[in-house]
This record gives structure tokens, sequence and C-alpha cells, in this order.
């Protein structure tokens, strides 16, 4: 039993040191821009970008007459909840929306719901009704890869670098990201009009630090 029991200490704590040994990279992600076609200008009006800051986690409110846009970017996927605040239903047109990266290269995209299988096969579009609201989050579906063995599965890559357990180069690799921008092609179709709405996101800053409760341990 003793024995057993210093089995389970030692696994505990190789997992502890080892998982505390990669640092990880932390972004803040913020609403820069939103370009809008003159049509929808004119009939939507002016446009409002708001941050927000709730439980520690910073939204960014995106606001006109037609949609109101909660947007919460991290390095991993772009989450957001749209109301529809017109009289009519509207439509998001997945087929037609992108991810275009911080080198300026555009990828399809998939959402919630599309399984990772289907990543490339046409997506209905989203039908949010007059006065209501969805959740959903965006992925580049080149993102997404199958591993496979015994332990493979689904995976996902991030949008930037996130780990490391080296961490001085991964350091400089992380500071090369702050000033680019990424952008999100979301087209919004309401009575047979598709008008593109391009959210444009900047990386303000980031940094490279342990994961919550690691520790430093002098030997």
């Amino acid at each position: 039993m003793k024995n057993q029991l210093k089995c389970l200490v030692f696994l505990v704590l190789i997992t502890f040191f080892f998982g505390c040994a990669t640092y990880r990279a932390y972004y803040d992600i913020v609403l820069k821009e939103v370009e809008r076609p003159v049509e929808a200008k004119e009939r939507y009006g002016e446009q409002k970008i708001t941050k927000v800051e709730e439980e520690g986690i910073f939204k960014y409110y995106f606001e006109d007459q037609m949609v109101e846009i909660i947007w919460m970017p991290t390095s991993s996927q772009i989450s957001f909840m749209l109301k529809n605040k017109t009289n009519h239903s509207i439509k998001i047109v997945w087929d037609e929306a992108a991810y275009v990266d911080e080198n300026g290269e555009s990828h399809r995209v998939i959402h919630s719901g599309v399984k990772y299988i289907d990543r490339n096969n046409p997506q209905p579009p989203s039908v949010v009704v007059r006065g209501g609201t969805i959740s959903d989050i965006i992925i580049p579906s080149d993102k997404i890869y199958y591993v496979s063995g015994q332990y493979g599965g689904w995976r996902k890559n991030p949008l930037f670098p996130t780990t490391s357990e080296e961490f001085d180069f991964f350091k400089k690799l992380v500071k090369k990201y702050v000033g680019k921008t990424i952008q999100v092609l979301l087209p919004l179709q309401i009575e047979d009009v598709i008008n593109e709405y391009i959210f444009t996101f900047e990386i303000k800053d980031a940094e490279v630090r342990k994961p919550p409760g690691c520790i430093s341990v002098i030997m």
C-alpha cells in the first residue's frame, strides 16, 4: 500500500512538473474597425464599437441599426453572439464567410454544429429571426486535422502559437504577432440582399508566462 502511494505521489509530481514546464502565450486581441458596404451604412446608420470587461473577460460590442454583435476573440477561435435588431430574418451565409490571417491569406471557416469531418462540405446558412440572437464560433477549416492511431482523433490547431517549453525563443516568436491584424468576413443576408461586414481585429499585446497555479522551485 505504501509503495502504491509513493508511486501515485511520484506520478502526480511528474505530471505537475512537466505541465508547469510549458510556457503559455496570452494575447490581447481587440476589435479595431468594421467595414460595411455603402448601402448598409446608408440603410442601417452609424456604427459603434465598445469595449466592456465582464468577470475579467474583455468583450467587444459592435452595433448599428441592423445587428448587435458581441465578439470574444482568443488564440484558438473567435466567439460571438449576434442579435438581430430588424423586423426581418437575417441569414449568416457561411459558405461566403472567411477568416483572413495575419499574413493576409483568406481561409474557409466552419462554425458551431459542423462536424469536423464535414469541414470542407457546403454549410447551410444560420437563420436569426427578428429580435432573436445566436451564439456561435468561427474556426478556419484548415486548422482542423485528423490523427490516426490508438490515441488519434480530430485535432485543432490554434490561430497563433500558444505553448512551448523553451522560453526565450517562444517569447520572441509571440512578440512578432503584436501589431498584426486578422479579419472576419461575415456575410449577413436580409431581404435577399447580402451585406458583407468585415471585422478587423488587432493583436494589441502578447506575453508569455507560466500557466496559473504553477510555482517556481529552487533546487
